[in-house]
């Protein structure tokens, strides 16, 4: 592999690492505001009121975008061996 190709396929990697997480941290992100808005509004100081939420919820987006990241991961992970093997 030359250097050039090297870097396409890091440049791929890192996009794909960001498609691939990016539904998780945006619903993390807004359900953290949304809980930090309701201790605002409230004044309930609970600690771990700010981390059940987020964590349920990022759980259940990466059930629901498991088919999606198998997929992005498995054809940068074909392109990756076909790059090794030629």
């Amino acid at each position: 592999m030359t250097g050039p190709q090297v870097l396409d396929l890091a440049r791929e990697a890192i996009y794909v690492l960001l498609l691939v997480s990016g539904p998780m941290m945006v619903v993390g992100l807004g359900v953290g505001l949304l809980v930090s808005l309701f201790q605002a509004l409230t004044q309930i100081q609970e600690m771990t009121l700010a981390f059940v939420p987020k964590i349920v919820a990022i759980f259940v987006t990466l059930l629901v975008t498991l088919p999606f990241a198998g997929q992005k991961l498995s054809s940068l992970m074909q392109k990756i061996s076909e790059q090794i093997i030629q």
